[in-house]
């Protein structure tokens, strides 16, 4: 079954997902700090103790779903079917099995489908967050 495709603005103000595994955190927190004027300007969610660590350590409000395996996953790939997150930063950790790897892939099975922005490593977190059509309102 085809998904018809329509059309969507993706505002100036993004919603951004910020999620990272356990041995991916402190790059995820370092890689805010670095950008964190230019991610003030967005509504940031993020799971459990991602969330936390980066309220915590750079004074930005990141809303916090639950846990990655006590569900957070599952419920940040619920916000993008809603469509209520336009971008996806995702640093997981390919080289750990991961007790809740089904929901992981599930996520970033979901984020494909709704077409978001998604980056899993530092590069292209940093080649969207950079980019002119960042700051703007943007058609897809």
């Amino acid at each position: 079954m085809k998904r018809a495709k329509k059309r969507k603005t993706i505002l100036k103000r993004k919603r951004i997902a910020l999620i990272a595994h356990d041995h991916r955190k402190k790059d995820l927190l370092q890689w805010v700090k670095q950008h964190r004027d230019i991610l003030a300007n967005h509504e940031l969610m993020g799971t459990g103790t991602t969330a936390a660590l980066i309220n915590e350590h750079t004074g930005l409000n990141v809303m916090e779903y639950m846990s990655g395996p006590l569900g957070g996953d599952q419920q940040i790939g619920a916000a993008i079917a809603e469509e209520k997150i336009d971008m996806m930063v995702f640093f997981w950790d390919p080289l750990s099995a991961q007790p809740h790897d089904p929901d992981v892939k599930a996520l970033l099975r979901v984020a494909v489908l709704y077409d978001i922005l998604t980056a899993n490593n530092e590069s292209t977190a940093d080649f969207i967050i950079t980019s002119p059509l960042f700051e703007e309102n943007y058609e897809r």
